[in-house]
């Protein structure tokens, strides 16, 4: 007979055997962009082995018994404050909208989608601290041309019937959202890369943005076992005249140096983009461990490698710039496609959007374009125009699902061929609406927030194009072995306008104006009508007694 040491022995063995597997890398990424920008993008990668969210080892268990209870197959959330210069900048390692953006697919034992949708967005907006349980079915599109699955899918399945998309653009991130963000992590913020995102400090960049990513990953070549991948990204751009030169540090940064990598860490990696040190402008201090070269799409980036230890010891990466062979950075070659995005019209009653798209390059790209109009906001189908034609030659197909008001927006995708070394301008009218006033926001007369639209293109070059080596997964390295272009997703800026709003503080005057009148009226009124008027002699008559009094008290004065 087992003694309950024996059983509690055997117990702790089981489990250990299920998740032992489990493998947490952390990167971080610096490029310097043009004009006087540096970028800085963290990624904390969990993998996880074993299928069970009752047993975790370094995942995040929160996260785990979100997959499992609402059934998701791949999710990503992006929380996102500031906007990405894609003229300027190129494209960023993962691109994301300004405010919040969710996205999930759900699995195919799924039924009822909708209502799953719903609780995973109020489930992940208290685990992020978020307003994410602001999502409903008058703000969620489904997709069917510009998202597809990042991970391993059964591509016999209709993957857009089991996705849900959905923005918030008025969002705001602050410390609240950084905190449970950073408690997902093995380490949490008390070692490794994590320890350098000290909100005082990232939340004054001009660019930052926080991220999960969940998908299914392939755990061999033949893609017959899964694993599961967790992905935490943190995305920072600093401008220089903040920290008031070129030369940076972590310590000019983040306010500190690096106290080493995480203990639960298989691979502390740092990679410094120095391509653009050709002429030796600046100098890496400390030295780098190692060089590395990476070619993706056409492209090749030169990096400088650091391997970070977990021994507690402070390391402090800066650039030194050279005033003689420093020189004024500039983009030599354009992103291949970048874009542009504003909204037309005036007075109240009809109005545009535009969307600019600018193909750079010597062929013809087809991308997708989504956009995403809000119920409030409905767009006309019949006032499309490619390029000032109503029918152009350009829009390969097409997907149109109108708005209801007050139950589901507006949904426009194009599939469009790019011509070279051209400018293709969309554009589309909307009409203005009247709202209810219990829907208009506290400050209504600061505008309406307009989603940005989403890009889907297939380019055949990966010029101006931030990423890190392939050191990722075996599905990585499966779908980006000698791909001659790669598959961006890009967002466009956001938009605002004026809806008509009525005058709010009239409500307040005449309250003002009313209590007033009251007040001045009031008094007289009730005095007339409850006091009593008594008429009072002037004089009345003294007796002799009290005329003989008087006389004495004047004698003795």
């Amino acid at each position: 007979m087992k003694t309950i040491h024996q059983i509690i022995w055997i117990s702790v063995l089981s489990v250990y055997s299920t998740v032992h597997g489990d493998d947490f890398k952390e990167e971080m990424f610096i490029k310097p962009l043009p004009p006087s920008h540096l970028y800085t993008y963290f990624q904390f990668i969990t993998i996880v082995n074993h299928k069970s969210s009752e047993h975790s080892h370094l995942s995040p268990r929160s996260l785990g018994e979100v997959i499992s209870r609402f059934q998701v197959d791949e999710l990503h959330l992006t929380l996102t404050e500031g906007q990405w210069r894609h003229n300027q900048w190129g494209y960023p390692v993962m691109d994301a909208a300004p405010g919040a953006e969710l996205y999930a697919w759900f699995s195919k034992d799924v039924t009822d989608i909708d209502n799953q949708w719903k609780k995973l967005s109020s489930t992940l907006s208290g685990l992020f601290c978020a307003s994410l349980n602001f999502i409903d079915s008058f703000n969620t599109v489904l997709p069917q041309m510009a998202l597809w699955p990042t991970g391993a899918v059964n591509p016999t399945l209709n993957m857009t019937s089991q996705l849900r998309y959905a923005s918030l653009p008025r969002e705001i991130v602050c410390t609240e959202n950084l905190t449970p963000w950073k408690k997902l992590l093995p380490c949490e913020s008390s070692q490794g890369f994590s320890s350098l995102l000290n909100s005082r400090m990232i939340h004054n960049t001009k660019y930052h943005s926080i991220g999960v990513h969940i998908r299914k990953i392939c755990a061999t070549k033949d893609c017959i076992d899964t694993h599961l991948e967790i992905k935490q990204t943190v995305a920072l751009v600093y401008d220089y005249k903040i920290i008031n030169s070129m030369d940076w540090s972590f310590r000019k940064l983040f306010g500190q140096g690096l106290p080493g990598g995480c203990s639960l860490s298989s691979a502390s990696t740092i990679y410094v983009d120095v391509t653009t040190n050709v002429t030796n402008s600046f100098k890496l201090t400390p030295p780098p461990d190692r060089t590395l070269q990476s070619q993706r799409g056409g492209s090749e980036t030169k990096f400088a490698v650091y391997d970070i230890v977990a021994n507690g010891e402070m390391i402090n990466i800066g650039v030194k710039y050279d005033a003689k062979n420093n020189k004024n950075m500039s983009v030599t070659i354009p992103p291949p496609i970048y874009f542009n995005r504003y909204v037309l019209g005036y007075g109240k009653e009809v109005g545009g959007i535009v969307t600019e798209l600018v193909n750079n390059y010597w062929t013809p790209i087809d991308v997708v374009l989504l956009e995403n109009a809000p119920w409030w906001l409905p767009i006309q189908l019949s006032s499309l125009r490619v390029n000032g034609e109503a029918d152009s030659d350009l829009v390969i197909a097409q997907y149109y699902s109108p708005g209801r008001s007050r139950q589901k927006p507006y949904h426009l995708e194009l599939l469009i061929k790019l011509p070279p070394r051209a400018t293709t301008t969309i554009t589309i009218d909307f009409e203005f609406v009247f709202l209810k006033w219990q829907e208009y926001p506290p400050d209504a007369n600061h505008g309406f927030y307009i989603g940005s639209a989403l890009i889907t293109a297939n380019l055949p070059t990966a010029k101006q194009y931030s990423s890190l080596p392939i050191t990722g997964s075996t599905f990585d390295s499966i779908i980006n072995a000698s791909k001659p272009w790669y598959t961006a997703v890009l967002r466009t800026n956001g938009a605002m306008v004026s809806l008509p709003t009525p005058d709010f503080s009239m409500p307040y005057n005449v309250i003002c104006l009313a209590c007033t009148v009251v007040a001045l009226a009031f008094g007289p009124l009730h005095n007339i009508c409850t006091k009593e008027l008594i008429l009072k002699p002037v004089g009345t008559p003294v007796s002799l007694t009290q005329k003989l009094l008087n006389l004495f008290k004047r004698k003795k004065e």
